[in-house]
């Protein structure tokens, strides 16, 4: 028995050798079509460029970005699990709440991926210069681009739901199950699918009707907005979920005009049937009607706007004056003060310069401005409910929150693009003319972040009077501010960019330092902190000004005590014989990728 079935009987080949193993398979392997390989080149163009991932670690990051979107889904339905097994049951509008959660995280992670991606989804260089010299139709090309965009957001519109669509029906066990599954799988789909299809119209439509120019000009404004606008969504959940039932009663048309709302009302007529609020149902068809008017103007303007950046990109965009007339006198007073030596003016001009012609970077920027601006808004907007109608307040902690959060991001976000993943093509050249940066190098970085963190953070304290109430302004509140902002701003930025060797934009991060558990906990574990310590400071401050000369040592010294340290860590990276394979190949390769 056991021989008929070969477990025991010899091997027909004792060593298997190449041709052994040639002659093992019988047919040739099935080869993959032309539209196949494209599909999959633009999908993995995706998770491995210049903003997303640097060289071998895309399949890394792209797991550690699905476990970040897929797990808040999962945490929430177990979260809810007793709740919904307490005697008597969830209440109704507590449900609703429950459902809008879901919806709204949707369309928000969808939403920010599609912003992240933004410059990805139409042809590039690399599209042009090498893919259209092959023998390649243009259509297939053109098809196989919308293949990748639609298999790119499907995924991670699948993954961002997936885990909540199972768990959750399961864990509120409500009457119908099935159809449960059912509501909350059409409308987190219906979600996450009108948001990316609205973001693809956008820009279809920018670069249609406006031109690459001023499409590129404006689009980071739009990103910012669109990043603010959509994790505000997020961070004010508590205070809408608690507000909700006097929203949607009031029938006011601010109700009608958020699209959260439309595929709550999808979400509660797919469950509940005939049965539910007309308010709901009336959502539910202006949801229906938004979602496919949104993929018919992607499905309109994408081949004008994928023609539009082919033709662009062949030839050429037009020389630009990047110099900033208004930044002329503060250009040259630095000129004349803290860039008189050549290095450090050089440096300076090349990270602004950088920043204006490639946006890449500016994505960065985008994400943590958005991101920062969010939180100001979530902590200073309340809503309050009086007279059987909801209006917003301000609140006067978090406008006094607002600084700390606003320099806090500034900096983190300028430190994040600028050792973000990047080519390595302006790096020989620095190697070239002045060897490893040294601390000039270094403290024209610093000088450049410093200045502007303080013009927005500084900016910042003028709109906060500007919109405060009465009690709020005075001359020692704003005094207080204006130095809290700038001593903020000061150690913040020694504090970042105390490890900080390169010239920004030329080096690649390391590998060690790409776990995205341990950066969200230094950011996390300091950022919630500082806040607090700021907002208790200034009441201390208004004491007296023995205080602000108490504290205003205390920065000084902590300000030159991180430059000490950061000149010792410069000083040793120059002392330093590097082994590493790239830099022995450095002469040859300059620093280039192959």
């Amino acid at each position: 028995m056991l021989s008929r079935v070969r477990l025991f009987s010899p091997p027909k080949h004792p060593v298997l050798s190449l041709a052994v193993q040639a002659a093992l398979f019988d047919g040739d392997p099935q080869e993959r079509s032309q539209f196949q390989v494209l599909v999959r080149h633009f999908l993995d163009r995706f998770f491995t460029n210049e903003t997303t991932s640097s060289d071998g670690e895309t399949k890394a990051r792209a797991l550690q970005i699905a476990y970040a979107i897929a797990l808040p889904g999962l945490c929430v339905a177990i979260y809810l699990f007793p709740p919904y097994h307490y005697p008597g049951g969830r209440p109704f509008w507590l449900q609703i709440s429950d459902h809008y959660f879901y919806v709204m995280y949707s369309f928000v992670a969808i939403g920010a991926i599609t912003i992240f991606v933004w410059d990805f989804f139409f042809p590039d260089l690399l599209d042009v210069f090498v893919l259209s010299t092959l023998s390649i139709q243009r259509q297939t090309l053109f098809w196989a681009r919308v293949s990748a965009v639609v298999l790119f957001l499907g995924i991670f519109l699948l993954g961002a739901n997936a885990l909540g669509s199972l768990f959750f029906p399961a864990s509120a066990d409500l009457p119908s199950l099935a159809r449960h599954f059912f509501a909350h799988l059409v409308a987190v789909t219906m979600s996450g699918a009108f948001i990316a299809a609205f973001f693809l119209a956008l820009q279809g439509s920018l670069l249609t009707l406006l031109g690459e120019r001023i499409s590129r000009t404006i689009s980071p404004f739009l990103q910012g907005l669109s990043v603010t606008g959509l994790l505000t969504m997020l961070l004010i959940f508590p205070i809408v979920s608690r507000f909700l039932e006097a929203l949607l009663s009031s029938g006011g048309r601010e109700v009608q005009y958020f699209p959260p709302f439309w595929f709550l009302g999808i979400y509660e007529r797919l469950l509940r049937g005939s049965s539910t609020l007309p308010v709901f149902a009336t959502l539910a068809r202006t949801g229906w009607i938004a979602t496919a008017f949104m993929i018919a103007m992607a499905s309109l303007f994408y081949p004008f706007a994928y023609r539009s950046r082919m033709r662009h990109v062949v030839e050429g965009a037009d020389p630009r004056n990047t110099q900033n007339r208004i930044l002329i006198p503060l250009t040259s007073v630095l000129h004349k003060t803290l860039l008189r030596i050549p290095q450090r003016r050089a440096i300076f001009h090349f990270i602004s310069q950088t920043l204006l012609r490639t946006p890449r970077y500016r994505v960065y920027l985008t994400m943590y401005g958005g991101g920062g601006m969010a939180l100001v808004i979530a902590g200073v907007v309340m809503l309050k409910l009086g007279d059987g109608h909801i209006s917003l307040v301000f609140s006067p902690d978090g406008l006094r929150a607002a600084i700390p959060i606003i320099a806090f991001w500034t900096i983190a976000g300028l430190r994040a693009a600028f050792l973000g993943p990047a080519d390595r093509k302006v790096n020989w050249i620095f190697r070239v003319i002045n060897g490893k940066p040294g601390w000039d190098e270094s403290t024209a970085t610093r000088w450049w972040v410093l200045l502007w963190a303080l013009i927005l953070t500084l900016g910042s304290v003028t709109l906060i009077h500007a919109i405060a109430p009465p009690g709020f302004n005075g001359w020692s509140n704003t005094g207080v501010q204006v130095f809290v902002g700038i001593s903020l701003c000061l150690l913040l930025t020694d504090a970042f960019f105390l490890n900080v060797k390169m010239v920004p934009f030329t080096g690649a991060r390391p590998a060690s330092t790409t776990n995205l558990a341990f950066v969200l906990i230094q950011y996390f574990g300091l950022f919630p902190p500082l806040v607090l310590l700021t907002l208790g400071l200034e009441d201390w401050l208004l004491q007296g000004l023995g205080h602000l000369l108490i504290v205003a040592a205390l920065v000084v010294g902590a300000h030159f005590e991180l430059l000490r340290r950061h000149r010792r860590i410069v000083t040793d990276f120059l002392g330093l014989i590097e082994v590493d394979e790239e830099e022995e190949e450095f002469p040859q390769r300059l620093g280039l990728r192959y």
